[in-house]
């Protein structure tokens, strides 16, 4: 199947060699299963990860993998490099075909990576609009003030991209840590905002994505299968 998506007489055309004219007839003889059921319409649209079977042949089995890592500091978030041990590294093999990340840590942040090869997934977690909430506990090298706290909540101004930040929630845990919870990615968003009133971020820990939290039970540089369920709730 050439696309990511496509219609069930194409796809069954292409698999079995057949005419697309001539679908219809073995769908109404009740021979074609999507995803375990009884197919009926020419137009259903099976994508990639679309269970199809044929009578007893089954022409496509793939299964979408959807993984969380617990990245450790000095591993890059890239699934190759040269130079530096990569998330992907991490991972016992065999680990699945075309795994990509969804949402990279700078080499010396810490915490919840997730891995994908669903592609529909990923890009549903990083819209603007579906406002995934990432929490960070950052460590900094002086406390913020009131009029940090408050600035980052407006949104803050970047003029090399001449945009503003969606507000930015701040939470003071102590004088020197704080968490921050964020609705989006901008390149090294956390670091440049402190960085606007001279703050530097020692450390920046990333412990949760949507329901997503990332515990004790997943040391560092191990990782583990998202389980279904979860795999939805991070939406909610």
């Amino acid at each position: 199947m050439q696309s990511k998506r496509a219609r069930l007489d194409r796809f069954l055309s292409e698999r079995l060699l057949v005419k697309r004219s001539d679908v219809r007839l073995l769908l109404a003889q009740g021979r074609v299963k999507v995803d375990h059921q009884c197919a009926s319409s020419i137009t259903h649209l099976v994508d990639e990860y679309s269970h199809v079977q044929f009578d007893d042949q089954v022409l496509q089995a793939k299964t979408p993998s959807y993984i969380m890592l617990h990245k450790p500091q000095a591993v890059v978030s890239a699934t190759k490099d040269v130079k530096h041990r990569t998330v992907i590294d991490l991972l016992p093999a065999p680990w699945p075909d075309n795994l990509h990340i969804v949402g990279r840590l700078d080499f010396n942040s810490t915490g919840l990576i997730l891995l994908t090869n669903d592609g529909r997934w990923s890009r549903r977690l990083t819209m603007p609009e579906s406002a995934i909430k990432k929490r960070y506990l950052v460590r900094l090298d002086k406390p913020v003030t009131s009029t940090v706290i408050d600035a980052f909540a407006q949104g803050l101004y970047f003029s090399f991209e001449d945009i503003t930040t969606r507000p930015v929630s701040t939470s003071v845990i102590n004088s020197h840590y704080v968490e921050v919870v964020l609705e989006e990615g901008r390149y090294h968003q956390i670091k440049r905002m402190f960085g606007h009133f001279q703050i530097k971020v020692l450390s920046l820990h990333r412990f949760a994505v949507g329901k997503l939290l990332l515990d004790d039970s997943l040391p560092e540089g191990q990782s583990r299968k998202l389980t279904d369920q979860e795999v939805m709730d991070i939406f909610n």
